[in-house]
């Protein structure tokens, strides 16, 4: 790997030193901190499936709070925080969502092939967490979506390196513990991998059909859950919500014609996808961007959508900045995350039961940034730098070992 200092690629990648990573630490241990001091019980989001947890503990049934949106394979993931006292997951939970956090962005950067002391290593999680407002609201929240932030990455490592049997295994064990990255099967179908697609599928299916057996109403998820997310009948739940089948009748649209339009966007984001991962160029930009695109496509039309469903694909993104033709490269990447710096206020914006049109702008900005990128970005994820030996170039790039940086900075 080529590390002139005039490729900002280069210097990206290079060893970081111990004032950056004392930074980072700080940065972390402020956030889970306050976390920790502003809830009483993990997070309200957490609070939800622990009390489900101890709701069915005591003989009663999970799906009486229509709030519970998990499979039955949560509940008893959850049990042993029913056990344990809320002083106790009061400091637990955000300590272990922002390690978890943590640990998704290392997968993001091994399955990148970055060095996992380098200064993209250190400044990106850096600013993950202390510019990009999603990270905070997940950690104070507790919310579940941090497992799907930590199995996408993960599988698309195993993925990388052949082991596919078992990246579906860490999507299905994700989906059972919440079915938010139920869209990466089509992954495996593109790659035509059965057998990790038939994991990916077995596992939530047994694990929640043997759990189902437990509860006092085995069929809630259906006939509860199901319809609660199919038609988001929660005016509480819609103000914070960013698809664009919720945002569209806050202003105005009749929600027939907003709920075609995200559908038709979702459908255009999963074939664009597909493409991405039709044009079979070396190295890793192929698995990450395909699963982002497959994801946000999905979040485009799913009901509930969330600001922190962000952190389960842009980590991924991110990432993939040292390699040429990547979507971190483009500026409307960097434009869309703009309206979630902490502490910008936003003129009409201000209220937070506004937030959610701050929100569908980076969901859809992004969305369609990654799918621009999957139907007509570069062939190889890579470029050639002007008086550099092509030959060679194409040799190295062709093996997919590492990022090859240009010169400049890309934006």
């Amino acid at each position: 790997m080529r590390t002139g200092k005039s490729d900002i690629s280069g210097w990206l990648v290079r060893p970081v030193g111990r004032a950056p990573w004392a930074v980072l630490l700080a940065v972390l241990a402020a956030c889970a901190g306050h976390a920790a001091r502003v809830t009483s019980d993990g997070g309200m989001d957490n609070a939800i499936v622990v009390r489900a947890a101890r709701t069915w503990l005591a003989g009663g049934s999970p799906y009486d709070d229509p709030h519970f949106l998990y499979l039955p394979s949560a509940v008893l993931a959850a049990v042993p925080q029913a056990m344990l006292p809320a002083a106790v997951l009061r400091w637990l939970v955000p300590c272990a969502v922002t390690a978890l956090l943590a640990v998704g962005w290392a997968c993001a950067l091994r399955l990148h092939r970055v060095p996992l002391g380098s200064r993209l290593a250190v400044l990106g999680l850096t600013g993950l967490a202390a510019g990009f407002a999603p990270f905070g609201h997940l950690v104070r929240l507790g919310n579940w979506t941090v497992t799907a932030a930590v199995a996408l990455p993960l599988a698309l490592l195993l993925a990388s390196r052949g082991r596919w049997t078992a990246a579906g295994a860490v999507v299905g064990a994700a989906v059972a513990l919440k079915p938010l990255l139920a869209p990466v099967v089509l992954l495996f179908l593109f790659a035509g991998r059965w057998r990790a697609l038939a994991t990916a599928v077995a596992l939530p299916a047994l694990a929640s059909g043997a759990a189902a057996l437990l509860m006092p109403d085995p069929a809630g998820f259906f006939t509860r859950t199901l319809p609660f997310l199919l038609h988001g009948d929660d005016g509480f739940v819609r103000l914070y919500e960013a698809s664009p089948a919720a945002v569209l009748p806050r202003l105005g649209v009749p929600e027939a014609p907003a709920q075609a339009l995200a559908v038709a966007a979702a459908g255009a984001g999963v074939l664009c996808a597909y493409v991405r991962w039709r044009r079979a160029d070396p190295g890793p930009l192929r698995l990450a961007e395909t699963g982002a695109g497959l994801m946000l496509a999905a979040f485009l039309v799913s009901r509930p959508s969330y600001d922190h469903y962000l952190l389960v694909v842009l980590p991924l993104l991110l990432a993939g900045l040292p390699y040429a033709g990547s979507a971190a490269r483009v500026a409307w990447f960097w434009i869309s995350l703009v309206p979630q710096v902490p502490g910008l206020t936003w003129p009409w914006l201000e209220s937070e039961k506004r937030r959610a049109f701050r929100d569908a702008f980076t969901l859809c900005v992004l969305a369609v940034t990654v799918a621009r990128q999957s139907a007509g970005g570069a062939a190889d994820g890579r470029t050639v730098d002007d008086g550099d030996d092509a030959d060679g170039d194409r040799s190295r790039a062709g093996s997919g070992a590492e990022p090859v940086p240009v010169r400049g900075a890309p934006f």
